[in-house]
């Protein structure tokens, strides 16, 4: 029998052979106390409201799973594009995350030839983009001020790449979690040309850094991304993670060939209620295996 480890890079591999069906997130152990995550996010508190370094309000109710933006006309921290240099202070990672003795303690405790060292990085560049100036004016952006639009996408991207090099000098994970939502359950946020315009290019970037370092790209979208998973794989995604039913999941199997791992598939709107009963749970569950592992490259996942 295979490791989780073993299992889940079979599951990569075009031709793999893994054993069983990956179970979620077995393979990989999760390190979250590394100096770049602590100094970016590590005051978010439940209960709390916080200002982040990029100076945006985040709020965590005590009765929610996660932290948010709170973006409003009176505190955005950037009210016009064209002036993004006098508003956004981009945070200085390098003069900020030195300590990272407690991460590698975490990472030397981890057996690794059972599980794979995964690092998170949340809020990506077209969140990031938002997070600054709120939902509305990010997508009224791409159209009505692109250059400036632009300028700004490169600097955020210029501030994760740095994110990255970090971790893969200092931590050396084999995995890198990177969240950055582009649409809802049915449809992009924008269409295909403009995310290819503006955010292909700079993951592409990313993403070859992170293979450089030798770290398998874990990208995060809980999204319908139908019109461009042919474009995952050209900029580097190893595993899609999020990807919804409202996707054609067996016609992602077919488009991408093997390149692409898919992780989700289960429909969170049934299992992810208070008042869902085992067998509902069972059964989508269920329903999301048979439908999908034939197809291969699928991790079932919420």
């Amino acid at each position: 029998m295979l490791t989780p480890k073993e299992n889940l890079l079979e599951t990569l591999k075009p031709d793999g052979r893994p054993d069983r069906l990956v179970n979620q997130y077995e393979p990989f152990a999760l390190v979250m106390n590394d100096p770049v995550r602590m100094y970016t996010s590590g005051d978010r508190v439940k209960g709390k409201t916080i200002k982040d370094r990029w100076g945006t309000t985040i709020m965590w109710p005590e009765d929610q799973f996660a932290a948010m933006p709170h973006v409003t006309a009176d505190d955005k921290v950037l009210p016009d594009i064209t002036q993004w240099r006098k508003y956004v202070k981009v945070p200085d990672l390098v003069a900020n995350a030195k300590d990272w003795g407690p991460a590698i303690a975490t990472r030397d405790a981890i057996d690794r030839s059972e599980k794979l060292v995964m690092s998170f990085m949340g809020t990506g560049i077209f969140e990031e983009s938002h997070f600054l100036m709120g939902f509305e004016d990010a997508l009224v952006n791409f159209l009505a001020e692109p250059e400036a639009m632009h300028e700004l996408l490169d600097a955020i991207c210029e501030y994760r790449r740095t994110y990255a090099r970090l971790l893969i000098e200092n931590f050396k994970p084999d995995v890198i979690l990177s969240h950055d939502d582009w649409g809802t359950k049915t449809n992009l946020f924008m269409s295909p040309d403009t995310w290819r315009e503006f955010l292909k290019p700079l993951y592409a970037k990313l993403y070859a850094d992170f293979h450089a370092g030798g770290v398998i790209v874990l990208h995060h979208a809980d999204s319908y991304l139908m019109p461009i998973v042919e474009d995952l794989v050209e900029i580097g995604v190893d595993i899609w993670q999020g990807v919804l039913p409202q996707n054609d999941i067996p016609e992602v199997q077919r488009r991408t060939g093997g390149k692409l791992t898919l992780m989700g598939g289960i429909d969170a709107a049934i299992v992810d209620r208070a008042d869902a009963t085992e067998e509902e749970i069972r059964a989508e569950t269920r329903r999301a295996c048979e439908a999908y592992a034939p197809g291969g490259h699928f991790i079932p996942c919420m």
